[in-house]
């Protein structure tokens, strides 16, 4: 997704508030780059809405606390599939 970076902002902040997406997965949904992502929802969103982007800061936050049972449950899933799980 191209174009105009202020409206690209405000379209992905939205999209994380809504879905309690994380960084990766928005980019992923947006067909951008993490990096774009955070710049967007960071600093660009910010200035545009402040409002909004307070709502994308707690979602973060949120997922960054959430990040090492995320974390923990791929791998269980992973030795689980390969047979070599307790």
């Amino acid at each position: 997704m191209k174009g105009n970076p202020e409206e690209r902002a405000v379209r992905l902040g939205e999209y994380i508030v809504e879905h309690a997406a994380t960084v990766r997965g928005a980019a992923r949904a947006f067909g951008i780059s993490k990096s774009t992502v955070h710049k967007d929802v960071t600093c660009r969103l910010r200035q545009l809405n402040p409002a909004l982007c307070g709502q994308v800061q707690q979602v973060l936050r949120r997922n960054k606390a959430e990040r090492h049972l995320r974390g923990g449950a791929a791998t269980q899933q992973k030795y689980a599939r390969s047979g070599r799980g307790r």
